[in-house]
């Protein structure tokens, strides 16, 4: 860099003044609607010694030092504040939420950074249909200029409307020939690890469904919250049998305009149901070649101990900026993404 022309390097929010006063507003919105309903804030480490063990999501370390002269230890910054917010409902704290900054590595794009703020909060007693009402109530609020449907659609409803299958019966041959036609995607034939079902499903609705989630039969936006996702996608929420017979997740997924805005789960309870989950994420990271992620035993315990009957969902401000701005890159609506570091 030139020391004559301290210029030359941009330094300029990529958000202009107007958008930061809209994301201040914003978030006083927020808490003032979980003040009117009695909703504790709180504030958990974004620093822990363990973090999500789910394949999709891929977590940044940060190695640190306890005192001078120790080597370091690897910590993970939190791709969201979930497992300290649990074991503050297991000691009994009620409903709680937090606005905070999550980390994911690898994500960076027109609607990501690996940077980003999500609302996160638990409604002890909630059932995930009143949950669902709740966060209609609060998004309708912060998108007071739209007006908004509110439309409830199954996993299994979206594949027949758009693919004309039935995600659970569908053989895995017809799957992946599926996969192949609609997206032009092939297996690379060195590839170590084939894609699983759910890769294939995950990879489908992603670019054949979704784009037309949240939209009306006239293009304008409304609310699409989709339910009943294979049990095989149930991470770290209950499992149920739907009126098939199907095992399916109790958890929902908000989209706007094809933008994913919310996911949320009946939470699962069970201490030994979920170390098993994470045994196995852990098993299918090492199938794929991905590193491992140590299990939140202190998670665990506080399951053990008593984690209350609740729904959870985690809403990402950020997208739903862009949606109120009808932005079209997430780095209009935040101060400083990565290429400004």
């Amino acid at each position: 860099m030139d020391p004559e022309q301290p210029n030359a390097v941009a330094w300029r929010p990529s958000a202009g003044l107007e958008m930061i006063k809209v994301r201040a507003e914003v978030n006083a919105l927020i808490r003032d609607f979980f003040h009117q309903r009695q909703v504790l804030e709180v504030d958990t480490p974004i620093l822990g010694l363990a973090s999500a063990t789910d394949p999709h999501l891929a977590s940044i370390s940060a190695f640190m030092s306890r005192s001078p002269g120790q080597s370091g230890e690897r910590f993970y910054l939190h791709t969201s504040p979930e497992f300290p917010m649990k074991r503050l409902l297991a000691a009994g704290s009620g409903a709680i939420y937090q606005l905070c900054k999550c980390f994911r590595d690898a994500e960076t794009g027109r609607r990501h950074n690996p940077e980003f703020t999500m609302l996160e909060w638990y409604r002890p007693g909630f059932s995930l249909e009143a949950l669902m009402n709740e966060v209609a109530e609060l998004v309708k609020q912060l998108l007071a200029g739209f007006s908004l449907a509110v439309r409830v659609v199954s996993y299994r409803q979206v594949f027949d409307i758009h693919l004309g299958i039935d995600p659970f019966d569908v053989s895995d041959s017809e799957l992946r020939l599926l996969a192949e036609t609609k997206t032009g995607w092939r297996q690379d034939d060195q590839a170590t690890m084939a894609l699983t079902r759910d890769d294939y499903l995950n990879l489908l609705l992603s670019t054949c469904i979704e784009p037309h989630l949240g939209k009306d039969e006239h293009g304008q936006p409304e609310l699409c919250f989709l339910i009943a996702y294979p049990a095989s996608q149930a991470s770290l929420a209950r499992v149920k049998k739907d009126e098939y017979g199907q095992a399916v997740a109790e958890r929902f997924e908000l989209y706007i305009q094809g933008l994913e805005i919310a996911n949320g789960y009946d939470e699962l309870t069970d201490a030994q149901e979920q170390h098993q989950r994470f045994e196995s994420d852990n098993q299918q990271r090492r199938q794929l070649g991905l590193p491992e992620v140590a299990i939140d035993k202190r998670l665990i315990a506080a399951l053990a101990a008593g984690l209350p009957a609740c729904s959870g969902v985690a809403l990402g401000v950020d997208r739903l900026l862009m949606v109120r701005q009808q932005a079209t890159s997430i780095d209009e609506i935040i101060s400083f993404p990565l290429s400004l570091l």
